[in-house]
């Protein structure tokens, strides 16, 4: 897996707009057309980010029906990171079949390590153990 890949690069940008999205809401082409501008947009898969924008904000309530189970808390408390990661994973779990879980589970840890808390990574890869188990088997 090639953690600078366009792919990473997208969910990297997905992961910092859907972070603003739960901050202070908004308009998610908006969202997306500010972030266009960060340095390294370039390099990243632009219909996959937007992708996962459009997708995550849409169905959010969805997704969060498919893992607000598995968590152990309740969601007002999850840190903004880790919200928008199970938000991203959970919606390539669901509607992108192609992409082996394993891969999305890793990406998400990676996403973790970088952005969040020094022990979010251990907590979003045992939601998303946990979530993908029920989903693709």
């Amino acid at each position: 897996m090639a953690l600078n890949s366009a792919r990473h690069r997208a969910r990297e940008f997905a992961l910092q707009g859907l972070y603003g999205w739960l901050l202070a809401g908004g308009d998610c082409a908006e969202i997306a057309g500010r972030l266009k501008s960060s340095p390294g947009y370039g390099q990243a898969d632009e219909p996959y980010f937007l992708e996962l924008m459009q997708g995550t904000t849409g169905s959010a309530e969805a997704l969060r029906a498919q893992f607000e189970t598995l968590i152990d808390r309740p969601l007002a408390e999850l840190s903004p990171i880790e919200h928008s990661i199970l938000l991203i994973a959970t919606y390539e779990l669901v509607h992108r079949p192609e992409v082996p879980h394993r891969v999305v589970i890793n990406e998400a840890i990676e996403l973790a390590k970088d952005f969040g808390g020094s022990e979010g990574f251990r907590y979003v890869n045992g939601v998303l153990d946990k979530l993908a188990a029920r989903i693709r088997r």
